[in-house]
């Protein structure tokens, strides 16, 4: 790989994939516009308890849904069929990183949906509703708080990472063809880097 390729991928047989592939990119742009309305009409309580969450739910169910990211868990089901289009344009050019790509974007899409519980959570917001004793709504609380922890915890972590790693390498990769152009993988590039600025003080 000293050299850049022009090899283009075997299409023979797979237009139904780059098709989907195409189909995919449209609906995740579409679901990052939904987010992004919601977040801004009615932010999300990030720094609040269990109980914000609850009368967020509460208050319409739909919209705690999307607070809580369930829009995203289907975003990122969503991507499969876009991660594996690229896998299969790009596997010729570096078969051993592109694999890489795909097994750390499979690891953070499992990994972001254990990370956002979000159905979970309006089940226990439905729960206290109904709960008749502060014993009943004590414990629906401490099972909120630890849906809570779950958000904030490793698996959410670990998709974050990965997905940034994920991209990072397969921007690389374009780099060695001219399949994708090099303002495609300068700007996959960057903002792979910046998704690290999580974890700057």
């Amino acid at each position: 790989m000293n050299s850049q390729t022009t090899h283009r991928p075997e299409t023979h047989g797979l237009p139904s994939l780059y098709r989907l592939g195409a189909v995919s990119a449209i609906v995740m742009l579409v679901i990052i516009i939904i987010q992004f309305i919601t977040f801004v009409s009615a932010p999300p309580p990030y720094d609040g308890t269990a109980l914000d969450w609850f009368n967020l739910f509460q208050k319409n169910k739909l919209i705690g849904l999307i607070d809580f990211e369930f829009l995203m868990v289907i975003y990122t089901v969503i991507s499969i069929p876009l991660t594996l289009a690229v896998y299969w344009t790009l596997k010729h050019v570096n078969p051993a990183f592109t694999m890489l790509y795909l097994i750390l974007s499979a690891i953070g899409v499992m990994a972001f949906i254990a990370a956002r519980p979000a159905v979970e959570m309006l089940h226990l917001s439905n729960g206290y509703a109904l709960a008749e004793s502060e014993a009943q709504k004590a414990l629906l609380l401490a099972a909120g708080e630890a849906k809570l922890a779950t958000f904030n915890g490793t698996a959410f972590h670990i998709s974050y990472v990965l997905g940034s790693l994920s991209g990072l390498i397969i921007s690389i990769i374009m780099l060695k063809t001219n399949i994708f152009s090099k303002a495609t993988a300068y700007v996959r590039i960057a903002s792979s880097l910046c998704d690290f600025g999580l974890y700057i003080p």
